[in-house]
């Protein structure tokens, strides 16, 4: 007897349905084909010891199960309820004629309870674009894929209750959740504010600007002078996410299966703090079946790189290509994807191996040449791509002991969200773009003109502080936001003025 389930396989960010068909006849044998992986050979393992820790058993027979479309492969223990629903169904063991109404997924433990699967959200996506009536599904996703409307979500337990649901024995309810009230509960959500930051009044604006335009920034400070604290804390000023920003969001962590059991729908900009140790395909994704890396979890939010130079340089390198087109293709012999991967790269560093330079108190130790060479470590394309080169100073004992409470991230916020309203107008007819840091050369000439007295300020800045020509455009792109934070329709000279500032890095002998 023939019968087919279905499944579905991850690839990228999208789900593809698999049929699953099982066919048994006269002999003892069990095949499976249709180009499973070793977990997915495995199953037959699980599932027998599975159906007979609930009371049922491998059919007698000849077993052939074959996974279709057979030419693209199967990996994961997830196809282990698909299989098994589709055997005990060709065996008579359940009712079969509503099986192919839904999408089965879930890994089998040897005692038939199910464990989580990755990427249910684009799973359940795909079903209803199909048409399935439902999706089953082990309980600990099940939550992350009811956020889909229009389509049955059953989170179970164990195997026992997907065999008495064929066969009318129980009623399974279906996950219900309210799509909108669900993403707008934990918007304003945060536990770490600017105000927490005492003095570096300097550094906060920095990172208002950064956050208004959507720019890049680099931290260059001493130890313990509030790099990190700082870094952590923009998240909290970035305007909240869009509903289709955070669906986005969701899918690829779904997809890296790093969402928690109670979590339906990610509401909260992603904040990523990789070790410097990681290697290039985990920062930006691949392996043998392409999984999601860094950059793309960190897709609508921020990714912070702490200690910039101690990353290997092949590491910082393979960033350039996604911090320009913000997405990452991976390419392999079969197989070809595309990961979203639009964030907003904030680096810290020290100006020195011993971290002293330019401290107003302490003394480098440094020998001569040391100071270039680390900070030569950080190629300049890479530089090149980030707009706001920041020096943060140490805080003073007054500054730590004042009473004053230091301005909120929700006051600043506000100051964000009304500079980036005048974006979304300004970039209306843009595809894709939404900022000013995401701005072409083209673009750049038509939104960012300046009158004669900024040009001059402008060349006399690049002449007597010695800026790059790299700098020029990243030195406009801030001057616009600037001018936008403060409701400016032209760029002044004082919104030049404090762009230029913020190009440390550019400047020559800035490090001897």
């Amino acid at each position: 007897m023939l019968v087919k389930t279905y499944g579905s396989a991850v690839i990228g960010v999208d789900a593809m349905t698999i049929t699953v068909e099982v066919n048994l006849d006269r002999g003892m044998k069990y095949f499976l084909v249709g180009l499973p992986d070793n977990a997915v050979k495995e199953s037959q393992q699980r599932i027998e010891a599975a159906l007979k820790n609930v009371g049922y058993k491998m059919p007698g027979k000849k077993i052939v199960i074959n996974m279709a479309p057979a030419d693209i492969r199967k990996e994961g223990s997830a196809y282990d309820l698909t299989i098994a629903t589709g055997i005990l169904a060709a065996s008579g063991q359940i009712n079969n004629e509503s099986v192919g109404d839904y999408i089965i997924m879930g890994e089998l433990s040897l005692d038939g309870s199910l464990q989580p699967i990755k990427g249910a959200l684009p799973i359940a996506i795909q079903a209803r674009k199909e048409g399935f009536k439902g999706f089953i599904l082990p309980k600990q996703n099940a939550r992350e894929a009811a956020i889909v409307n229009n389509l049955d979500v059953y989170g179970v337990e164990s195997i026992k209750e997907v065999i008495d649901f064929f066969n009318n024995e129980k009623e399974l309810q279906p996950t219900v959740i309210d799509t909108r009230k669900e993403f707008y509960k934990n918007l304003e959500n945060t536990d770490l504010d600017f105000a927490d930051v005492k003095g570096q009044e300097n550094i906060k604006r920095a990172m208002e600007i950064a956050a208004a335009g959507g720019h890049n920034v680099i931290l260059i400070g001493p130890p313990g002078a509030g790099k990190t604290m700082l870094a952590k804390r923009l998240p909290s000023i970035l305007p909240p996410l869009t509903l289709n920003e955070a669906l986005e969001t969701t899918k690829i962590h779904s997809v890296g299966g790093i969402l928690s059991k109670d979590t339906s729908l990610i509401s909260e900009r992603p904040f990523r703090s990789p070790h410097h140790t990681i290697s290039d395909v985990a920062l930006v994704g691949g392996g043998g079946y392409p999984q999601p890396g860094e950059i793309s979890l960190a897709h609508n939010g921020v990714l912070f790189l702490d200690e910039l130079p101690e990353f290997k340089r092949t590491v910082l390198e393979v960033m350039r290509q996604p911090l320009e087109e913000r997405k990452v293709t991976i390419s392999r012999a079969k197989i070809t994807v595309d990961y979203p991967a639009s964030f907003m790269l904030i680096a810290s560093m020290n100006p020195c191996p011993c971290g002293y330079y330019n401290h107003p108190e302490k003394d480098c130790v440094c020998s001569p040449g040391v100071v270039q060479k680390y900070l030569s470590k950080v190629s300049g394309p890479l530089l090149d791509r980030i707009d706001l080169h920041v020096e943060v100073t140490p805080v003073s004992f007054n500054e730590l002991n004042t009473p004053h409470k230091s301005e909120s991230s929700k006051d600043i916020r506000e100051r964000v969200i009304k500079a980036r309203e005048i974006q979304k107008v300004r970039f209306k007819d843009k595809d894709g773009i939404y900022a000013n840091a995401q701005m072409s050369s083209k673009q750049l000439r038509e939104v960012c003109q300046i009158d004669e007295a900024g040009q001059n300020l402008l060349k006399n800045a690049m002449e007597k502080l010695g800026l790059s020509a790299r700098a020029y455009d990243r030195i406009l792109k801030v001057a616009r936001t600037i001018a936008d934070l403060d409701n400016s329709p032209n760029i002044e000279t004082v919104h030049l003025a404090e762009a230029i500032q913020y190009r440390s890095l550019d400047r020559e002998g800035w490090a001897g």
